[in-house]
């Protein structure tokens, strides 16, 4: 065999090589894409994961599909159950362990599973919640969130713990006066019906019933304005209705009058 002959078959075999080894990768590029997953594909087999995420799955259901988070499936690959780090990372709450210890069900993540000592978690994404607990203490301070947030989003009604002050009161009326992460620190309108204040002033509601001054037409918010306890000057409403003189030695109202809620005349 001459050197031409030999160059030639050595070119030939090498384009021989070639070919095959470009079909070969053609080959199994196309048997890959033939079996990659689509998520139409994931209801064959998985019925009750597409109803929970139709259902309540969030963003899981508006922001990603099956195949974004479970991105490889046995036979082929072991890692089909991932780790929620892959998506959810950055913020406090993400740093909490155990996630699946609220989050039971990922395909409906926010459909929580709560125990009723949870605080810690609760403050990572309500931390506003959590310091006004703290700068103003109360009953309220001394229970964990999960205590009245028996689920995620829950607001409860003030009269599962608490009496109401004046018969008929709603949760809406307590809140007029009383704001739940710190209840303490009272509030209220000028037209707050006297009702809801007698009840812990019992004392001063006999008292407004008894007079027979214009007194007895006001509401105890009328006089007792903005935020409890204040206890209001006479010369707010009343200026200085007497002599200089009759001011000068008896500067104290109630000196005379004796009481705001029952004036002595």
């Amino acid at each position: 065999m001459n050197n031409k002959t030999a160059t030639f078959i050595k070119i030939i075999n090498t384009f021989f090589l070639s070919a095959v080894i470009l079909i070969a990768f053609t080959a199994v590029a196309i048997a890959q894409e033939a079996v990659s997953l689509q998520n139409t594909d994931c209801i064959k087999c998985h019925k009750t994961e597409p109803v929970s995420i139709e259902q309540n799955g969030g963003l899981h259901k508006t922001a990603v599909g099956c195949v974004d988070c479970h991105t490889e499936h046995p036979p082929l690959g072991k890692e089909a159950i991932p780790d929620c780090a892959m998506c959810h990372s950055g913020e406090p709450h993400y740093e909490l362990d155990n996630c699946g210890s609220c989050h039971s069900d990922p395909h409906q993540p926010l459909a929580l599973q709560l125990d009723d000592n949870i605080t810690t978690a609760c403050l990572t994404c309500h931390p506003e919640q959590g310091k006004e607990l703290q700068d103003h203490p109360s009953k309220h301070t001394e229970v964990d969130c999960t205590f009245c947030h028996t689920f995620h989003g829950e607001i409860p009604d003030c009269s599962v713990c608490h009496e109401p002050h004046a018969q008929g009161q709603t949760s809406s009326d307590c809140l007029g006066c009383h704001p739940v992460h710190q209840p303490l620190t009272i509030h209220y309108a000028n037209e707050t019906p006297r009702a809801y204040c007698t009840p812990c002033h019992e004392e001063y509601g006999d008292l407004m019933n008894k007079t027979t001054t214009l007194h007895k037409t006001f509401t105890c918010a009328f006089c007792h304005r903005g935020v409890h306890p204040v206890v209001p000057q006479c010369e707010t409403c009343h200026g200085k209705p007497h002599s200089a003189a009759q001011h000068k030695a008896m500067p104290n109202c109630l000196d005379c009058h004796l009481d705001a809620h029952n004036l002595a005349k």
